[in-house]
């Protein structure tokens, strides 16, 4: 799963007051989503998991500096050549992706089968927003990328910060029919 654009341009300089915050400016490219196009889901906050084959990989973030870990899969060609991000998969099939497995283990034993493709992995022992568990489960649990579907999401600035902050979850991923995504998370807005 490649890096997905943002749907607004961020403040990168340094001494901004809203450092990597987003402003009410639109990315070059993600204008298709305030034209109303495409489809908004939520935005999970957890672990991105890849099921292919039978076999379980977690996202990786191989940043600059960090060592390339054996069976690295990246997710696109190269490096971001702005941050130096190289997102990818490697197995979680390991003491990091505990988790995960159990996430994975979960949904085999609530769907019967997983098939093949992206999901996020959530719970008491993961997350990325203000430390573990920002979904608030009380089990690990996996969700399909993509699947759930928020009808009423806005599409501008203004009311989309307004929307996500009175709400709790991460955020929207916009999916386009032609296969382009673009996200914004609640964590984006100037507070």
């Amino acid at each position: 799963m490649k890096k997905i654009q943002s749907l607004f341009c961020r403040n990168i300089e340094k001494d901004h007051l809203d450092q990597r915050r987003v402003r009410d400016e639109v990315m070059p490219g993600a204008e298709w989503v305030l034209n109303g196009e495409g489809v908004a889901t939520r935005k999970w906050d957890g672990v991105a998991v890849l099921i292919q084959e039978g076999r379980v990989y977690m996202r990786f973030d191989l940043k600059t500096g960090r060592q390339r870990p054996e069976g690295f899969i990246p997710a696109q060609d190269a490096a971001d050549p702005n941050t130096g991000h190289w997102p990818g998969w490697v197995s979680a099939d390991c003491t990091a992706g505990k988790y995960v497995m159990a996430a994975v283990k979960k949904a085999k034993e609530d769907w019967g089968s997983i098939a093949d493709g992206t999901y996020e992995a959530c719970g008491p022992k993961i997350g990325t927003r203000h430390g573990a568990n920002p979904e608030k489960l009380t089990e690990h649990m996996l969700f399909a990328h993509g699947k759930e579907v928020i009808l009423d999401a806005p599409r501008n600035f203004n009311e989309l910060k307004a929307y996500l902050q009175a709400r709790e979850i991460e955020g929207f991923v916009w999916h386009h029919p032609d296969g382009r995504m673009v996200k914004i998370k609640k964590a984006d807005f100037p507070i």
